[in-house]
């Protein structure tokens, strides 16, 4: 949206996109008959909720990062996004979240620090290293 449109449209539309993630991908999953839920009582439950509410609960920062240097909005976005992905390691016992994790917070930081504009070069960065990735542990997946 910011490459197009106007950088505050693309902060809405990021925003409100990142609600609909999860049920999003609950929907894709049922709709292809995969397993969408851990069994009821099952431990990571609850860590899986905390780590998705990590993201929402850092949303005033981003939104004050915003408003202060527009420039660092996807840079700050890709370091939190980054940063939740850290637990999955353990979550799902896959040490390539830890490599997602740091290649995202240190590009948030190296874009942040030396290279503030464009403003939607994060934005196009964090959403090819996820689409890589999804290949990476779709490929880790089924090996296991």
């Amino acid at each position: 949206m910011c490459t197009w449109h106007s950088f505050h449209l693309a902060e809405i539309v990021l925003v409100v996109g990142c609600f609909f993630i999860f049920p999003l991908t609950q929907l894709l999953l049922r709709s292809m008959g995969h397993a969408y839920a851990l069994p009821n009582g099952h431990p990571m439950n609850a860590l899986g909720i905390q780590v998705a509410f990590t993201v929402g609960l850092t949303l005033p920062v981003l939104i004050g990062i915003a408003a202060l240097r527009p420039a660092w909005f996807y840079p700050a976005v890709m370091i939190v996004v980054g940063a939740h992905y850290l637990p999955f390691v353990f979550m799902y016992g896959m040490w390539q979240f830890a490599g997602l994790c740091a290649v995202l917070v240190a590009s948030g930081v190296a874009i942040g620090m030396y290279l503030p504009t464009p403003l939607s070069f994060g934005a196009w960065l964090t959403a090819a290293l996820l689409f890589l990735f999804a290949f990476v542990g779709r490929q880790v997946a089924r090996r296991t």
